[in-house]
């Protein structure tokens, strides 16, 4: 109890910054920056061509109708 009276009381007189470092920022660095280079470089021919298929057709107006019926 003691212990736990101690390290709250510490944590009161310490600077916002030592509490919570994760609310701490930093100026970025070139390391937080992703790098893009070999986005550059990237060839889209090399891409495969694909066509979208839609899987999950919606129903129409008058299907909700339909069912709306079936279910009075």
């Amino acid at each position: 109890m003691l212990a736990q009276r101690r390290a709250t009381t510490a944590a009161a007189h310490r600077p916002e910054s030592i509490q919570h470092p994760e609310t701490l920022r930093l100026p970025a660095t070139m390391a937080d920056k992703p790098d893009i280079s070999e986005v550059e470089k990237f060839d889209k021919a090399k891409l495969k061509k694909t066509e979208t298929q839609e899987k999950n057709v919606l129903p129409t107006q008058d299907i909700i109708e339909q069912e709306k019926k079936d279910k009075s």
